[in-house]
C-alpha cells in the first residue's frame, strides 16, 4: 500500500511560488502515476496537474497552464509542484493522489491519497 505525504505548506503573496512534494513511501510509488489536486474554501475538489509513472505524460488544468509545473523523481521517490505566479484564487488545501495507471484528471479513479497541505494566497 502506498502512503502519500505533501509538505510545502505556505502563505505567500500573489506573484509569488512555492513548491510542494509529494513523498511516496514505497518504491512502487515510481510506478504510479501522481496527481495533484485542490480544495478551495466553500469549493469541490478540482483537478490540478498529473503526471505519469514514467514522467514523459503530463497534464494540467486550463487554470494553472504555464504557472505550474509537475515534475517527479522516482529515486527519491517524490512527485513535486512547482507553483509560479500565485493568484489569491489559488487558495486552497492541496491533495496529492496516486494511481497505478495512466494520468487522470478524476478524483474518484485515485486510489491512495496524502492528507494535504494549505497554500494561502494575499492579495
Amino acid at each position: 500500500q502506498v502512503q502519500l505525504m505533501e509538505s510545502g505548506e505556505g502563505m505567500v503573496q500573489a506573484g509569488g511560488s512555492l513548491r510542494l512534494s509529494c513523498d511516496g513511501s514505497t518504491f512502487t510509488f515510481r510506478n504510479y502515476a501522481v496527481g495533484w489536486f485542490r480544495q478551495g474554501p466553500g469549493k469541490e475538489r478540482e483537478f490540478v496537474a498529473a503526471i505519469s509513472s514514467s514522467g514523459l505524460t503530463t497534464n494540467y488544468a486550463d487554470s494553472v497552464k504555464g504557472r505550474f509545473t509537475i515534475s517527479r523523481d522516482n529515486a527519491k521517490i517524490t512527485v513535486e509542484l512547482q507553483i509560479n505566479s500565485l493568484k489569491p484564487e489559488d487558495t486552497a488545501v492541496y491533495y496529492c493522489a496516486a494511481r497505478p495507471y495512466g494520468v487522470s484528471s478524476q478524483p474518484a479513479q485515485y486510489n491512495y491519497w496524502g492528507q494535504g497541505t494549505q497554500v494561502t494566497v494575499s492579495s
